[in-house]
């Protein structure tokens, strides 16, 4: 196994930029060699990317289609169905879920996530972030595979992957830059050393 290290920082906010971040806290840790990790919703959420309940009108269809989806998942409510169905449009949602449905019905699972794309999978609803933060609904971050490669250029090359890790022994990279080894990747973050509470480690460098 590789080395992993994580990396403590403030909490972050819209109001910071990750690559000033990661200079702050690991710019003397980081050599050409080094994988740097970023954690996707503290991603996103230097992105604003984060939405109060309160402040999103829901339609018609997000009050219908989130009450198919499992209680343990953020689709089930109705607010972050609303942000999913602004964010791809009603029509790519509708068609997915119709043909997710008649899918499953054969046995083949997920169908609607891979058909929805990445954002369906990403979205965390309330209570699914670190304080301030767990009021809100945090979307995907954006553009993941663009902004990799926008951050590894700003630190000089170094490979940069997004990650998204889970305390059940899952890791997906989300987006990634040039030369990083997706699998790989996701091997060594399935046991999410960044942890899901409050450790304030949002980035890992792998080395």
């Amino acid at each position: 196994m590789k080395n992993r290290i994580p990396i403590k920082t403030h909490i972050l906010g819209p109001e910071d930029n990750i690559v000033d971040v990661i200079k702050k806290y690991a710019k003397d840790k980081i050599d050409k060699d080094t994988i740097v990790v970023i954690a996707e919703s503290p991603l996103a959420i230097t992105q604003g990317r984060f939405f109060y309940p309160d402040y999103i009108k829901i339609g018609y269809f997000a009050k219908r289609l989130c009450l198919f989806f499992p209680q343990i998942g953020s689709l089930a409510s109705p607010f972050a169905m609303q942000l999913l169905i602004n964010e791809v449009g009603l029509f790519r949602v509708l068609a997915s879920f119709v043909i997710g449905s008649l899918l499953k019905v054969f046995g083949k699972k997920g169908i609607f996530y891979k058909l929805c794309g990445k954002q369906s999978a990403l979205i965390d609803d309330t209570a699914g972030t670190i304080q301030p933060y767990d009021k809100v609904i945090v979307m995907g971050p954006k553009d993941p595979d663009k902004t990799a490669d926008e951050i590894s250029q700003s630190l000089g090359g170094v490979r940069v992957a997004i990650v998204d890790a889970n305390d059940l022994g899952v890791a997906w990279v989300v987006g990634c830059s040039k030369g990083v080894d997706s699998k790989e990747v996701e091997n060594i973050m399935k046991d999410n050393p960044a942890g899901n509470a409050d450790e304030q480690t949002p980035i890992i460098l792998i080395k």
